[in-house]
C-alpha cells in the first residue's frame, strides 16, 4: 500500500490526535527573533468565528505541533515554516486554522492555495476547512481535482483553492482562473509524499516560482528525510524549521513467543488454545496472502468469533469502515495481510498473532514489517504479548529475528494450556 493511502487511512481513522512524548526542535534563521509558543487557542490572534470552529472538531487545547507552530504561522509580518511531525499531530488543523486566519473574506478572488499529493487527500484537507470555517460565512473553498472543470478565462470566486499539482498548474498557467500574483499564502502538504511520486515536486516548484515575493510558504511532512530537506530549500527562503521526531516503535515492552506447528491446522489449534487461556481485548492477526486469511477467517467465524478482516483489495474508504468497526469492538479479531501493519493505532490491542512469520523475496525475515506488525500491540506504554507460528523448517528466522532486535523470543508448547495460562501474569 503506498505511503499516499496510508496518509489517507489515518486522516479517515482518526479520532483523536497521537500524542508524542517527544519534544519539539526549533531550528530558526535568527535566533534573536522571539519565538513564542501557547497552551491555550485563546492566546492565538483568532477570530472568534474559528475558535467555535476549532472546539467543533474536539480540540480543547493545542497538540505539540501547534502550540509552537500555530503562532508562527500567525505571525505578523508573515513567517516562511517548514514543519516535520508525524500523522495525527494536528498538522492540517493548524495550516487550516492559518489559511482562514490570513484570507480576507471581503475579497472575492483566490488568496490562499494549498497542494496535497492526492484528489483524496485534498478532499480530506477541504473537509477540515469546512469543519473548522463552518461560521466564517464569507470564505469558500474549491477544488483543483481531476474531473472539476473550469472554463478558461472563469473569475473564481473562491478564497482558498486546494488541489493536487498537476490540475492546480492548469489552473493558474493554462486556463489561468486563478492570479497568481494575488497569492498570500502557499501550502504544501504531505511534502515526503509529493517527493516520492514522479513530476508532482517539479509540478510544485513550477507554481510555488510564480507566487509574488511576499507570499506566505508553509510546508509540511511527516518525514524529514534528506530528499525532503533538499526539496523544501528549493521552495523555500529562511524559514523556521519545526521537527518532532517520530515515536520510536519499541519492542521492550511486547513480550514475544512462537510456536512450532506443522501445518495450518496445527496452527490454527495453537491459535485456540491462546484463546481459550489468555484474556483477550482485542488481537491482532497478520497472514502473509489473502487466501491464508481468507481461510482464517471462515474456520474462526465457524467457531463463533466475531472476525473482520483487512486486504488490499479494500478500497481506502472500505478498509477504514472495517478499522473502525474493530475500534468500536463489534469485531474483537481483525484478520489482515501487511497492508495495514503500519500506522494504525487500536489501544485495546493486547495480543498480537503472526499466523506466518513476514519474510522477503529472499525468504530471509522482514524485520520491518515484523516490528510493525508487532507494534500494534504494546501501543502507549501499556504491555502486549506476540505470538509467532513457525513451521519447523522455519525456527531459524526466529533466531535472525532475536539476534536483529537483540530481543528474546520464547518457544511454547502449543498443548501446554498450563504454560499460556501463566502468561496472564
Amino acid at each position: 500500500v503506498d505511503s499516499a493511502e496510508t496518509s489517507l487511512l489515518n486522516k479517515l481513522i482518526r479520532t483523536s490526535l497521537v500524542e508524542s512524548s517527544h519534544h519539539v526542535e526549533i531550528l530558526q534563521q535568527d535566533p534573536s527573533s522571539p519565538l513564542f509558543s501557547v497552551k491555550t487557542f485563546e492566546e492565538l490572534p483568532l477570530k472568534k468565528e474559528l475558535l467555535q470552529g476549532i472546539y467543533i472538531m474536539g480540540f480543547n487545547r493545542p497538540s505539540k505541533i501547534q502550540e509552537t507552530a500555530l503562532p508562527i504561522m500567525l505571525a505578523y509580518p508573515p513567517q516562511n515554516l517548514i514543519a516535520q511531525s508525524q500523522s495525527g499531530t494536528g498538522k492540517t488543523a493548524a495550516f487550516v486554522l492559518a489559511m482562514l486566519s490570513r484570507v480576507n473574506a471581503a475579497e472575492k478572488y483566490p488568496q490562499c492555495l494549498c497542494l496535497a499529493p492526492t484528489y483524496e487527500l485534498a478532499l480530506q484537507i477541504g473537509c477540515v476547512i469546512e469543519t473548522i470555517g463552518r461560521f466564517c460565512a464569507d470564505i469558500k473553498v474549491t477544488y483543483a481535482i481531476r474531473g472539476n472543470r473550469v472554463l478558461q478565462g472563469t473569475a473564481l470566486e473562491e478564497q482558498i483553492v486546494i488541489g493536487t499539482p498537476g490540475t492546480m498548474l492548469d489552473w493558474c498557467f493554462k486556463r489561468r482562473v486563478v492570479d497568481v500574483k494575488k497569492i498570500n499564502m502557499f501550502v504544501l502538504d504531505e511534502a515526503d509524499i509529493m517527493i516520492d511520486s514522479q513530476g508532482l515536486s517539479y509540478q510544485s516548484i513550477r507554481i510555488q516560482r510564480a507566487l509574488p515575493k511576499g507570499c506566505q510558504m508553509l510546508l509540511f511532512s511527516a518525514t524529514f528525510k534528506e530528499s525532503v530537506r533538499a526539496f523544501a530549500v528549493q521552495i523555500i527562503s529562511n524559514p523556521i524549521v519545526i521537527k518532532l521526531r517520530e515515536e520510536e516503535l519499541t519492542l521492550s515492552n511486547i513480550r514475544q513467543y512462537f510456536f512450532v506447528c506443522r501445518s495450518r491446522e496445527e496452527k490454527y489449534r495453537a491459535l485456540c488454545n491462546i484463546y481459550g487461556s489468555v484474556t483477550i481485548g482485542q488481537a491482532m492477526i497478520f497472514c502473509q496472502t489473502r487466501r491464508s486469511a481468507d481461510w482464517l477467517s471462515v474456520e474462526m467465524s465457524q467457531d463463533g468469533h466475531q472476525v473482520a478482516i483487512l486486504t488490499a483489495e479494500l478500497t481506502v474508504a472500505q478498509r477504514a469502515d472495517v478499522i473502525q468497526r474493530f475500534r468500536d469492538g463489534k469485531e474483537k479479531v481483525l484478520i489482515a495481510t501487511n497492508v495495514c501493519a503500519r500506522g494504525i493505532d487500536v489501544q485495546q490491542v493486547t495480543i498480537v498473532v503472526n499466523f506466518s512469520l513476514p519474510t522477503d523475496q529472499n525468504s530471509e525475515p522482514d524485520f520491518e514489517t515484523y516490528l510493525h506488525r508487532i507494534g500494534r500491540t504494546g501501543r502507549f506504554g501499556k504491555k502486549g504479548i506476540a505470538f509467532s507460528m513457525v513451521e519447523s523448517q522455519n525456527v531459524g528466522l526466529v533466531q535472525m529475528i532475536e539476534e536483529h532486535f537483540q530481543t528474546k523470543i520464547k518457544q511454547l508448547d502449543p498443548d501446554d494450556m498450563d504454560e499460556l495460562e501463566k502468561l496472564e501474569n
